[in-house]
């Protein structure tokens, strides 16, 4: 704890941070199996937005029993009111869960038509370029981290890896325009990383920062959807009966939780980078595995992600350097 009350940030040794990249890798896989399932059930559903509730809803009805069950949990709800009390974390550092919302919604609207590869790229995209300036900003619980040419080389040839991952999809007029919103949800997902690696933080708890998110991002999304329900009417789909296509929720709290975690050894861009790989490898797969329609999988697809690991490596094997 600092003299002005707040929470000093940790020392970045070399061990904790590959050891984040590889569960932030490993999370990314995850990222890109939740954007399948939740761009299935949008298409099901005919709403994307009503999948980003169900997704989100039923992740949040698991934490409001796990956390208050957990004596961690509990202590966490108790540090971090002390905290908001106190100053130590300012309100506007708990709406992280917006971004996970929006994120959660592009899912449901657009992998339908995009694609996992093709919607990765997007937010690949945005979330490079936004990592290094929430980093440079201090907005994460590591404070202020320099633009080491490491760390620049590396958000560059990820999204040079996207690009040539994706490429013959995006001479699409169409899809580049659908690619917006993903685009969007990409530059809010770093600074989503950053605050609920505050959140953590001040609540000690993992779980607890994951929690408010969720709380966060359902309450934004139930807004979103009424207001949707007034003007275009209840969703057309039903309800699928397929167990598989309702984890999304699950899977996000396991993402979120793990972000909040090592956020603090692995800095906002690092962070990213390493869950981006973690999502083209997974798309990739996803892809050649189980295609969709929407899915053109290929030689140059497989290159971009070999890349996308490179550029990862890149961005590790530079100690990051306090701005």
């Amino acid at each position: 704890m600092s003299a002005s009350g707040t929470v000093a940030p940790p020392t970045l040794s070399t061990g904790r941070r590959i050891a984040g990249v590889g569960l932030a890798t490993g999370s990314g896989v995850l990222v890109a199996v939740q954007s399948r399932i939740n761009g299935e059930l949008g298409v099901r559903l005919a709403d994307g937005i009503a999948a980003a509730v169900v997704s989100f809803g039923l992740g949040l009805l698991i934490l409001l029993v796990l956390v208050p069950a957990t004596a961690g949990g509990r202590r966490g709800l108790v540090a971090l009111r002390g905290a908001l009390r106190s100053g130590a974390l300012r309100p506007w550092q708990c709406l992280g869960g917006v971004c996970g919302a929006f994120l959660v919604a592009t899912q449901g609207l657009t992998i339908g038509a995009l694609g996992v590869a093709v919607f990765t790229v997007a937010v690949v995209a945005g979330q490079s370029g936004s990592s290094l300036l929430v980093d440079r900003a201090g907005i994460g619980p590591t404070g202020r981290q320099a633009v080491t040419p490491n760390r620049l080389v590396g958000a560059v040839l990820t999204v040079l890896a996207v690009l040539l991952a994706v490429g013959d999809r995006l001479g699409d007029p169409g899809a580049l325009a659908l690619a917006l919103l993903p685009l969007a949800a990409g530059i809010g997902i770093a600074w989503q990383q950053a605050v609920n690696g505050r959140v953590r933080a001040a609540a000690d708890s993992a779980m607890t920062a994951t929690l408010v998110n969720f709380v966060v991002g359902t309450v934004a999304l139930l807004a979103t959807f009424a207001v949707e329900v007034a003007v275009r009417g209840w969703p057309a789909g039903g309800f699928p009966s397929e167990p598989w296509l309702y984890v999304g929720g699950p899977i996000g709290i396991v993402f979120i939780a793990l972000a909040a975690a090592i956020v603090r050894f692995t800095g906002v861009l690092l962070l990213g980078l390493a869950t981006i790989a973690g999502q083209i490898v997974g798309a990739v797969l996803l892809d050649v595995v189980l295609p969709t329609a929407a899915s053109h999988p290929g030689v140059n697809t497989l290159l971009g992600a070999a890349l996308t690991l490179v550029a990862v490596l890149v961005a590790a094997l530079s100690p990051p350097r306090r701005a």
